[in-house]
């Protein structure tokens, strides 16, 4: 993987066709070790696995691998595992962390959580669901904005919000 500097584009491939309908091969723009060299969280309270897409500044997709793992299943709750809403929105704000820190003029700073606005959980995220986490920049000015985020398994929306951010230096 590149470095975090180099980090701003896009990436996605054409792949072969396959029974008539064109497919598309994602490779991840940033692994683990990269998103640790931009955000400031670890374990356990990393949330973004990888980044598949991201345009610096303006929109993101990443993914979080639900595991049975996770410590906050083991409370939340042990009958039948759910992940918490609180931790859906901050895995969608450490996306977004991840898209406005991406732009140069703004690496080596913190991305704070401002406000949650308009936040709604749609469908339970439980053990085993791969969460593609989205974030599109509707608002910037200076170091504070706004960005819808929503996280999606198999194709249906889990949880979507708008987020506010203030980025500040470290």
């Amino acid at each position: 993987m590149s470095s975090a500097e180099d980090i701003e584009v896009v990436v996605s491939e054409p792949n072969a066709k396959q029974n008539g309908a064109s497919k598309q091969k994602t490779v991840p723009v940033m692994n683990i070790e990269d998103i640790r060299k931009i955000l400031p969280h670890r374990y356990p309270f990393l949330l973004v696995d990888r980044i598949l897409q991201l345009e610096a500044g303006k929109s993101a997709l990443g993914i979080k691998n639900v595991t049975a793992n996770e410590q906050f299943f083991q409370g939340h709750f042990p009958t039948e595992a759910i992940m918490p809403g609180v931790l859906l929105i901050e895995a969608m704000a450490q996306l977004g962390g991840v898209m406005m820190l991406a732009v140069p003029e703004h690496r080596g700073k913190l991305a704070l959580i401002g406000g949650v606005n308009k936040a709604r959980f749609r469908k339970p995220v439980v053990p085993g669901d791969t969460l593609y986490l989205h974030a599109q920049v509707l608002k910037v000015r200076g170091d504070i904005g706004r960005v819808y985020v929503h996280a999606d398994v198999e194709g249906q929306i889990a949880a979507e919000a708008e987020i506010l951010f203030a980025l500040r230096s470290q």
